[in-house]
């Protein structure tokens, strides 16, 4: 993705990546490991590298969206997690996701305080 905004014609933007993990059965795993995967997700927030992320509501997975300017350091990023060296993360999915629309009323309300 060339970013001309940068105001250098060439130089190359971080782009946003989606990653779909899949969980462990093992709900003990899972709570084991929870803080500090959400530790670790409210630094990469801090860092400008995590945008969003959540469990699905049946906790077999969840879905995390990074900005980052290749797949390979989502990878590094993910591979990093206290889910995936807990055991928590049995597989993950990183695919390039182009941003088209965004309803921020909606993805968080003033009423909804997010948590990491």
């Amino acid at each position: 993705m060339i970013d001309s905004s940068v105001g250098q014609p060439g130089i190359i933007a971080s782009m946003k990546y989606a990653a779909i993990a899949t969980y462990t059965s093992d709900a003990s795993t899972i709570a084991k490991a929870r803080p500090a995967h959400r530790e670790y997700l409210t630094a990469l927030i801090q860092q400008g590298k995590l945008i969003i992320s959540g469990p699905f509501s049946d906790d077999s997975g969840g879905l995390l969206v990074y900005e980052a300017e290749t797949a390979a350091q989502v990878e590094k990023l993910i591979a990093e997690d206290p889910f995936a060296t807990e055991g928590v993360f049995i597989s993950w999915e990183i695919r390039p996701w182009n941003v088209v629309f965004v309803n921020r009323a909606l993805l968080c309300p003033p009423s909804q305080t997010p948590n990491p």
